[in-house]
């Protein structure tokens, strides 16, 4: 039967939101295609991650758990993939728009002799998968078409698409990992030892520019970010300058991020800083240059010094949740 492959990404054993996005955009277009949906989940991951995949609109999991796919290995997964993709010929290939799957999906288009068509914000097929991109920095969306019997590998811009709640048949079948000796290998996995909301997951970001003076100001955004639930971002400027860590970079040299509400602070909006935003759902921008940029891609802005006006919108929050 004629289906579509989705690639899930799987972190220390949890699957990335990005990865249930790509699964329901494949359901629907299974949906109004006839066709199915076939997941293929690498790495150790719990039933319940399993079951998360089924909700989002997997038909079959093909789920390869061994140990050796618990770190990120390009050699490792693309063997693992490759086989799969080649004896079932889907309709395409779709992945997140993550560091991860823009890597894989790279080295797989080389494999395989295609093409992606990367950083998705539309897939639509008739005839042939036509996809929308944003280009020039969010200033323009590019078509990319795709003549039928062509196989596409399409990776799919975080935060834009909802997980949907049709679910799949979500039958499990065990992936092997041929055998293989590859040529690189992920030795260990650092992160920070706190824990951070990552940019390019958060529903909510908190972001602050050149404007915060310094590395000990951003002390004020945590705070607002705090009772928000929300992630800390900042521009290649804050980071340049060595006040937050690059982890927290918004922009075009940065994290690509497309949250509901992205609250910037301090930044002027500079273009490369733009490229990585303008998808937000909500920008709310607080700055006391009203000519700054920021405030023509804003949805919502405020005009005054930002010293002010977080501590007073972080006690405003304090308050309602007192109230309530």
């Amino acid at each position: 039967m004629a289906h579509i492959l989705c690639f899930v990404e799987v972190r220390e054993s949890q699957v990335r939101k990005a990865s249930l996005e790509a699964v329901s955009v494949a359901r629907g277009l299974a949906t109004a295609n006839g066709w199915s949906v076939e997941a293929a989940v690498l790495g150790p991951a719990g039933a319940d991650q399993l079951d998360k995949v089924k909700a989002a609109g997997a038909d079959t999991i093909h789920h390869a758990a061994d140990a050796a796919l618990a770190l990120y290995s390009p050699d490792l997964y693309a063997a693992a993939l490759l086989g799969l993709i080649q004896a079932s010929k889907p309709e395409a290939v779709l992945l997140g728009h993550t560091a991860m799957g823009r890597d894989l999906s790279a080295y797989l288009a080389g494999k395989l002799k295609t093409a992606v068509a990367g950083d998705a914000v539309k897939v639509e097929f008739a005839g042939g998968f036509k996809v929308v991109r944003p280009m020039y920095a969010g200033k323009a969306l590019a078509t990319v078409s795709v003549n039928a019997g062509f196989l596409p590998l399409i990776t799919l811009r975080p935060n834009i698409f909802p997980v949907g709640s049709t679910a799949g048949k979500g039958e499990v079948k065990p992936l092997a990992l041929p055998s293989l000796a590859p040529k690189t290998l992920c030795a260990g996995l650092e992160k920070p030892e706190s824990a951070e909301i990552d940019v390019a997951e958060a529903d909510v970001i908190v972001s602050g520019g050149r404007a915060m003076k310094g590395p000990e100001n951003f002390a004020i955004l945590k705070e607002l970010a705090a009772e928000l639930g929300a992630a800390v971002g900042a521009s290649r400027a804050a980071v340049d300058s060595g006040w937050i860590g690059h982890p927290h970079q918004v922009g075009q040299t940065g994290k690509t991020v497309s949250p509901n509400l992205y609250i910037a602070c301090g930044i002027s909006g500079a273009i490369q800083h733009l490229a990585g935003m303008s998808s937000s759902k909500i920008i709310v921008a607080i700055n006391k240059d009203k000519e700054a940029p920021i405030f023509q891609a804003a949805d919502y802005g405020v005009l005054g010094d930002l010293f002010q006006i977080v501590p007073q919108v972080t006690r405003a929050l304090k308050d309602l949740k007192k109230e309530g």
